[in-house]
C-alpha cells in the first residue's frame, strides 16, 4: 500500500493507486521528492511502496524517473 504524508499527516493511499490516476500521482510523488526526500529510494522506502509499482502508472502515459534532478518528467 503507498503511503502518503501530507501536512505533516499520514493519508494512507490506496485508493489512488485504485484508481491509478497519473496525474494526481505524479503530482504528489513530484512535490515530495523536491520538499523532503533526496532520492526515489528514500521516497519509496518511506512510503512502504517501489519502484517499480509507481513507474507501473507513471510510464504507461509517458513519465519517467529523472535521477539527476530528482523528479518525474
Amino acid at each position: 500500500m503507498l503511503v502518503v504524508s501530507f501536512a505533516g499527516s499520514k493519508v494512507y493511499s490506496s485508493t489512488m493507486l485504485t484508481t491509478k490516476n497519473p496525474v494526481i500521482l505524479l503530482s504528489l510523488i513530484n512535490t515530495k521528492l523536491r520538499d523532503v526526500y533526496s532520492s526515489l529510494d528514500d521516497l519509496c522506502e518511506d512510503m512502504d511502496t517501489t519502484k517499480e509499482e509507481l513507474d507501473s502508472i507513471l510510464n504507461p502515459v509517458g513519465y519517467t524517473y529523472d535521477k539527476n534532478q530528482n523528479q518525474y518528467k
